[in-house]
């Protein structure tokens, strides 16, 4: 960009110049006329070859080292083999649209080619965003919903049902995939699963991980999963190319 833009100005410099503005259509160009413009179409032609010392182009692309971190998973909900080589980790926010659309549109696609297949393991982590206001308690209810047996059924049905996260309508949510409502609403009010949101938007910040949905892939060591932290709904061809390449590394 910058490169043109100089190319741009030259241009312009010439075509104001006084050597072609005091020329009317009826003057020939002198030698001497001839021989400056001739020698500024050499200097604009200069900008255009590549040197060493030219500035790069800021709308080129330039790849980005990849960032690695370190995230503890104990208690956290997954799915897939234990035994798998990788294990992705999702920072997530269920008022999130950025996250509606990663796990409607790409991790399905994931889930079909890498966990169902043995190869990635998948976990959650909440991130509730301050500007959510329902986020902290659609966590909390997901957890809620664990104590019946059905955190992925209940977290599946806030993905499909953005419109409707606030506080009044999670029991029924809750009484759609056949949870008993009752306990369902005496768990989330008594907010004991808070300090569980909390301890994983901790793990979040720590890491500076600010932003959701933001995904971990890499191998497990201990109680944390070591990888490389991508950011955004990505599209699928890009976190299919960084899964194959952790794949081939020891």
């Amino acid at each position: 960009m910058l490169k043109m833009q100089i190319i741009l100005f030259s241009l312009t410099a010439l075509l104001l110049s006084p050597q072609l503005t005091t020329i009317s259509e009826a003057e020939p160009l002198s030698k001497k006329q001839g021989d400056i413009i001739i020698d500024e179409l050499r200097q604009i032609r200069k900008l255009l070859q590549h040197t060493p010392e030219e500035i790069p182009d800021a709308t080129d692309p330039t790849p980005q080292p990849e960032e690695r971190v370190s995230v503890n998973i104990v208690a956290s909900p997954m799915i897939g083999k234990k035994e798998a080589p990788l294990t992705m980790v999702l920072f997530t926010d269920y008022q999130c649209p950025f996250c509606v659309s990663f796990e409607t549109k790409i991790f399905p696609e994931i889930k079909r080619k890498y966990i169902d297949t043995g190869k990635l393991r998948f976990v959650v982590q909440d991130l509730p965003l301050p500007s959510h206001q329902h986020a902290v308690k659609d966590a909390e209810a997901t957890y809620c919903a664990e104590e019946q047996g059905k955190y992925w059924e209940f977290r599946k049905r806030l993905i499909l049902n953005p419109e409707t996260l606030d506080a009044a309508a999670l029991p029924f949510h809750a009484s759609k995939i056949g949870l008993d409502a009752a306990k369902f609403t005496t768990c989330l009010k008594s907010g004991r699963f808070s300090e569980k949101v909390k301890a994983s938007a901790a793990n979040a910040t720590s890491q500076n991980i600010n932003g959701t949905p933001t995904i971990i892939i890499g191998r497990k060591k201990g109680a944390a999963v070591e990888g490389i932290k991508l950011i955004g709904a990505l599209p699928f061809v890009t976190i299919d190319q960084k899964i194959k390449k952790l794949l081939k590394e020891n």
